[in-house]
């Protein structure tokens, strides 16, 4: 999950691209041979993307109907995020691929697409986003090309932000703590999910903007009754009936798409964590 300008800058990183030629399925330094596929409801795999674009984040920064929108900042420059129906009609699978995975396109690194978690993801479940999208008919306009503005250009010269094929590598021997193979499932899910917002060892972050509220350590999950966990994931309502803010929406758009088996493997994965590590 992002919020803010870090959803902004996500946006260069979409407006066109992917890579030159897709990695080798078993290239461990892509698509990782400890990770698990999500379950498929579908055993087609367009439908197993379609959930999956919901559940990693995809309609959240580029709208439901995936055709992109202006998160454009005074001084950071012109960003929208990609028109994806008409994107993903211009790149082969393979460059799909490598554009979800490297974060890179045959011109240059994207900006703040979260390769680095989606590095992780099972070599079928990146086949099947690539399906999903392939199978979309093209509709809305072409957006404007990105354009990178004072203040970014200041941060990226400065060397204080990194791009998305940067983080790639900057980011490749993270993963979340591992809790053995009976939690092995739990680890993946929130490893390309949670991890975006909660960081990869789980332990939260700051606000990333005044207003906004600080990210807590997922082991809180552990004083949440089971009941109390589903509700929060499916309809964005933590204990007492509160709205949570980020967390709140992102599970309404993302989350309830998680099928049971997966809600219950991120919940005890996050309570066997809360009694290892505390």
């Amino acid at each position: 999950m992002m919020h803010g300008r870090a959803i902004l800058l996500v946006l260069i990183a979409l407006i066109a691209g992917c890579g030159e030629a897709g990695p080798p399925r078993d290239d461990p330094t892509v698509l990782p041979p400890s990770s698990l596929q999500l379950e498929q409801v579908s055993a087609n795999p367009v439908k197993h993307g379609e959930r999956l674009a919901k559940v990693l984040g995809c309609t959240g920064c580029h709208n439901d109907e995936l055709t992109g929108n202006d998160w454009s900042e005074p001084g950071y420059g012109t960003l929208w995020s990609a028109n994806l129906t008409r994107s993903s009609q211009q790149w082969s699978a393979a460059e799909l691929t490598q554009m979800i995975v490297l974060g890179k396109r045959p011109d240059r690194a994207l900006m703040e697409m979260p390769s680095h978690l989606f590095a992780r993801l099972h070599p079928d479940d990146v086949a099947a986003l690539v399906a999903y999208l392939g199978s979309l008919e093209p509709v809305g306009p072409v957006h404007p090309d990105a354009t990178i503005g004072p203040r970014l250009q200041r941060e990226i010269d400065a060397g204080t932000y990194r791009n998305s094929a940067q983080q790639v590598e900057d980011r490749r021997g993270e993963a979340a703590p591992d809790l053995g193979p009976d939690h092995a499932f739990g680890r993946q899910i929130v490893g390309v999910t949670c991890a975006e917002c909660h960081g990869i060892d789980l332990r939260g972050k700051p606000a990333p903007e005044p207003g906004a509220n600080p990210r807590p350590d997922l082991r809180m999950v552990a004083s949440y009754a089971p009941q109390d966990f589903a509700r929060l994931m499916r309809t964005g309502m933590a204990a007492g009936g509160r709205e949570v803010g980020l967390m709140s929406s992102a599970a309404r758009r993302r989350y309830a798409n998680l099928t049971d088996a997966e809600v219950g493997a991120v919940r005890a994965y996050l309570t066997e964590l809360a009694e290892r590590d505390p």
